[in-house]
């Protein structure tokens, strides 16, 4: 199996910014349903400004790349999003630190990791209707691929994809929990979770842009 190169996670990360801008205004318009209206902006001004600093972002291994593009997101991105985000690439720097690639074993292991730091810096759990929900399915299942030596990065990207994307509807009746939208309490139950669908959203241009790069 292909390792994951420094190379490539500057490639994810990209993406990641460029779709989180392109969908400034339909993650804006999710939250209007129970939120403050504003989770599209904030999260594409944290990510504008990773774009901002790109050239001078420190890469000297995946984990000090990855933990600098949290401060940013954290240092520049207020109300919940800022302090989640940011933790989840701290959290994912922790375990990089040093390495110039990485397995998927290990890209498993930095998910979990950065998913504890969420649950800790939000108090969330699965289930409460949250982002956990949408990276739970797609860290299960690079845990799960890594064990076989056969499998493929872009096999896994997509599989894990379509689990994220399939959270979007199965969360739609849960009651929020956490997080803005559980200010509304019953009412948020038959919406979309704007994180939820972030996440879903992200994972499929992941998929689209990995193509050419890990189908070799």
């Amino acid at each position: 199996m292909k390792s994951i190169s420094l190379s490539d996670v500057e490639h994810a990360v990209r993406t990641i910014a460029d779709t989180v801008i392109a969908n400034e205004n339909y993650f804006s318009e999710l939250d209007g349903t129970c939120g403050d209206g504003d989770f599209g902006t904030s999260l594409a001004t944290g990510f504008r400004t990773v774009l901002g600093k790109w050239d001078s972002l420190d890469r000297s291994s995946i984990g000090p790349f990855l933990s600098t593009i949290g401060v940013v997101i954290t240092s520049n991105v207020g109300g919940c999003s800022g302090p989640l985000w940011g933790t989840g690439f701290i959290r994912a720097g922790a375990l990089s630190r040093g390495k110039e690639s990485i397995t998927l074993a290990d890209r498993g292991a930095m998910l979990r990791n950065s998913m504890a730091g969420i649950q800790a810096r939000g108090g969330a759990s699965l289930g409460d209707k949250t982002i956990l929900d949408a990276l739970e399915p797609i860290a299960a299942t690079v845990e799960q691929r890594a064990q076989d030596s056969g499998s493929s990065l872009l096999a896994v990207l997509r599989e894990a994809a379509d689990k994220a994307t399939a959270t979007v509807e199965a969360s739609r009746p849960w009651t929020a929990r956490r997080g803005r939208q559980s200010f509304t309490g019953e009412r948020s139950g038959g919406t979309l979770d704007p994180g939820i669908v972030a996440i879903a959203t992200i994972m499929q241009a992941l998929t689209t842009r990995f193509a050419p790069v890990t189908s070799s």
